[in-house]
Formats: structure tokens, C-alpha cells, sequence
């Protein structure tokens, strides 16, 4: 929606979209959604519950909010957005506070697999399964691209040669590593890039 956005028009059917990513298996529950202070007894947000409140109140801009759960699932943390993923669209927590998505925002979780996620989940979700086959090691390569630090766009010759170098080398590289190699574990072509 971003790159489609025009600045021209405010109320184009396309705005700008603002991702909040974030890992929610590399802390813990309570850091996700936060808890409260066993000596205190004063609620701390976690880090979900501020991305969301925080989207949540920018609903009179017209910009969109994508909050991105990228990282694998658990099904303490899962079940926890039931309420989220269902029509009421209202983030419960432990606090008593009942945070509502505007309608802007979008939840997304980018996981490998659903093994240990409910069927109650799993159905108010929509599923998009892309093979790594189907992708190939295109995707890969031009997002590395991208990514270089700046003293490549200086020089766009070492780019462009970077670039012809891959087209030209790695095609035949995977096919003699799958003829010619025997692999200790089994590897996909985009883990080898």
C-alpha cells in the first residue's frame, strides 16, 4: 500500500502503512502482554500491548497499521489473541483493559508451521503457504541487494556486477551441489544462498 500511496490524495483507498514487527517467543508472556508487580501490584505493558495500543490511537490518521508476529508459535501466546482474531477485535488483558483494533490495523503472524496452534486459531485466520521451491533464491538475493550498506550505491558497477555474477553463478552452483555433493542434513536452495 505504501509505494501506491499518493500524497496528492489524502483519501486515496491507499495510504501509508506503518509495520510493527516483533518476535514473540524471544520474551516471555508477561513481557509480551504485561503483568503486574508481585510487590507493587502496578501493571507494566508488554511490548504487544503497547504496539497495539499505540496503533490503536492513531485512529483518526488514515494511515495503516500492520502489527507483525514474526517468530514461531506457541500456544500460550496464540490463544491469547482469540479475542484479537474474532470479530470483536479487542485485545483482553490481564489488567481488565480491553484494547480495540481501529480499522486500520491488521494483525499478522509470518510462522513456519501451526503445529501447536488450536483449530479455534487456525480458522479465524487467512493462510498464505508459499513454498520455498516456488520462490527461489531470486527473492533472497535482491532483498541482500537492497541491503547493502551505502558505500555500494556509490559505486553501482559493483552492484550491477554482484548482481550478473548471481544470476550467472548460482543457478549452476545449486545444480552441481544437488548432482555432484552429498549433504550431511538435507538442505532447501535458499538455505544455501
Amino acid at each position: 500500500c505504501t509505494s501506491l500511496f499518493d500524497p496528492d490524495n489524502p483519501s486515496s483507498t491507499y495510504q501509508k502503512v506503518h509495520v510493527h514487527c516483533l518476535n514473540p517467543k524471544a520474551i516471555t508472556q508477561n513481557q509480551l502482554y504485561g503483568s503486574f508487580d508481585e510487590i507493587t501490584r502496578e501493571w507494566s505493558d508488554g511490548i504487544a500491548a503497547e504496539e497495539i495500543r499505540t496503533s490503536a490511537r492513531d485512529s483518526a490518521n488514515p494511515d495503516h497499521h500492520w502489527v507483525m508476529f514474526d517468530g514461531p508459535v506457541d500456544a500460550l501466546w496464540i490463544e491469547s489473541m482469540n479475542t484479537v482474531l474474532d470479530d470483536n477485535k479487542k485485545l483482553c488483558l490481564v489488567s481488565g483493559e480491553i484494547i480495540a483494533l481501529s480499522a486500520q490495523m491488521r494483525m499478522q503472524f509470518e510462522v513456519e508451521d501451526l503445529e501447536v496452534a488450536s483449530p479455534a486459531t487456525v480458522s479465524r485466520c487467512g493462510m498464505i503457504y508459499l513454498e520455498p521451491e516456488s520462490l527461489g533464491p531470486q527473492p533472497l538475493f535482491d532483498t541482500w541487494l537492497s541491503k547493502l550498506p551505502e558505500t555500494f550505491s556509490f559505486q553501482p558497477d559493483i552492484q550491477s556486477k554482484l548482481r550478473q555474477y548471481c544470476q550467472d553463478l548460482l543457478p549452476d552452483s545449486l545444480g552441481y551441489i544437488r548432482k555432484c555433493c552429498k549433504e550431511v542434513v538435507q538442505t532447501q536452495d535458499t538455505n544455501l544462498i
